[in-house]
């Protein structure tokens, strides 16, 4: 049983490693919303430049990329119409963006209750092989045992301590990459039909959600 709760507190640890490091990469600025995508929004004047976005955004795949391609598709469409799909498809991407946080959460809330466990069951187990008199005669074997059962408990919380502190960092990060990317759809959304390339000058902005931490 012993080597069971540790070999689960060590498979525990790597995948909380792994999956700290993965989202890491994957939630680099540069990678969800890169500079030249950026500056191509800010710079687009109407739909004279949308093959210059599209170009940009072909070169740069991440998630603002396939959204306003997405957007990109649709200008035919009245400007809430085309509203509505982007955030449909907005919360496909946030969901992608979040993949893995939720391990990270179910490790924040396992891994200390399997160092308990692990420490519950040591003292069970040290409790059991020593009676009053054996105790008595040495007690550093006793202290000994304790400390090595109270080792899992440790372990338990080093492992969910780094996952509580990435699992709030990243799921912050997903939520402002959400902003970010709802506001430069609505900048390029606003631009265009304000330019009367559809005739529309109206209309909410679109609405990229991420769940809350």
């Amino acid at each position: 049983m012993e080597t069971l709760i540790l070999v689960a507190l060590l498979i525990t640890s790597v995948t909380t490693v792994t999956f700290i490091v993965e989202r890491g990469l994957a939630l680099r600025a540069l990678r969800v919303i890169p500079t030249p995508l950026v500056d191509a929004v800010l710079n687009y004047s109407g739909s004279r430049d949308l093959t210059v976005l599209k170009s940009v955004s072909t070169q740069n795949p991440s998630p603002l990329s396939r959204l306003l391609l997405f957007a990109a598709e649709h200008l035919d469409l009245p400007k809430n119409e085309n509203i509505a799909l982007i955030e449909t498809r907005a919360r496909y991407e946030v969901t992608k963006l979040e993949r893995g946080l939720v391990i990270l959460e179910i490790i924040v809330g396992i891994a200390p209750l399997m160092g308990l466990v692990g420490t519950i069951f040591g003292l069970i187990t040290l409790f059991a092989s020593l009676d009053t008199a054996a105790a008595a005669a040495d007690n550093s074997k006793f202290a000994q045992g304790i400390s090595v059962a109270l080792y899992a408990t440790l372990m338990g919380l080093l492992i969910a301590i780094p996952a509580l502190v990435s699992w709030s960092y990243y799921s912050r990060k997903v939520e402002a990459f959400a902003i970010q990317m709802e506001a430069l759809c609505d900048e390029f959304l606003r631009k265009h039909y304000h330019s009367g390339a559809n005739g529309e000058t109206a209309g909410s902005s679109p609405r990229v959600v991420a769940k809350s931490a």
